[in-house]
């Protein structure tokens, strides 16, 4: 089994911070192993939302659309923005 370790994990010692009947239950299902427990979803943000790359993304693409109306081509919009010409159709053509 592949284990990924991150810098920013901090283990600790579920004895210490669990009632003692769940760490008994727990160690049914694995004993002297690393378990992983994700943020509650509430907390987890999507995907650019922290760096704001997701917003400077939407805002490209609207630029790509707008050129795109204005009569530039796929090709031309291609080069400018250093995309695929498929990266650019799925742009356009997306909702």
């Amino acid at each position: 089994m592949f284990k990924e370790t991150r810098p920013n994990m901090k283990y600790k010692n579920a004895s210490s911070l669990l009632p003692a009947a769940l760490v008994e239950q727990l160690q049914d299902y694995l004993q002297g192993e690393y378990l992983y427990i994700p943020k509650k979803e509430d907390q987890h943000k999507s995907w650019g939302d922290q760096t704001g790359s997701r917003l400077r993304i939407s805002k490209r693409n609207a630029c790509i659309r707008r050129d795109f109306q204005l009569g530039k081509s796929i090709e031309n919009l291609s080069e400018t923005y250093f995309l695929s010409v498929h990266t650019i159709r799925k742009i356009i053509y997306s909702k």
